[in-house]
């Protein structure tokens, strides 16, 4: 698919995944607040993403192919707070920081979003002047 469209789409379907995983898991942590002993997970992505992005861009072979690879072949791994402070109960859930986390990766999603379909139309767009 890099061929024709490039990264950029590449890149924005993988962090649509992520970001759908994170409301996931957000949206879980929300449904186990009253669950004795549960402790909040959380997502994190950007960090590897980037990384396998900037070795991909050092490497050998066309810095095209090495980055979509790299995009590929990043993932978002599944982290459990164990060390803050619980409740008695032993939950650690924090409605305010779930809360606030939601409507942040509904927004980041929404954009995400929106960048895709305006890569869309603008492919569409040059497609039309032939």
């Amino acid at each position: 698919m890099y061929e024709m469209y490039g990264n950029g789409l590449a890149l924005t379907e993988k962090v649509l995944d992520f970001l759908w995983q994170r409301q996931t898991v957000s949206l879980n942590n929300v449904a186990n607040v009253d669950t004795p002993g549960f402790k909040s997970q959380y997502i994190t992505f950007e960090e590897e993403l980037g990384k396998r992005i900037t070795e991909a861009n050092k490497g050998r072979r066309s810095a095209r192919q090495s980055v979509y690879d790299a995009i590929g072949a990043s993932q978002s791994w599944l982290n459990t707070t164990w060390d803050e402070s619980s409740r008695l109960d032993g939950n650690n859930v924090d409605m305010d920081q779930e809360q606030v986390e939601i409507v942040r990766s509904a927004y980041e999603y929404q954009y995400m979003l929106n960048s895709f379909n305006n890569d869309i139309n603008r492919l569409k767009s040059a497609a039309r002047n032939f």
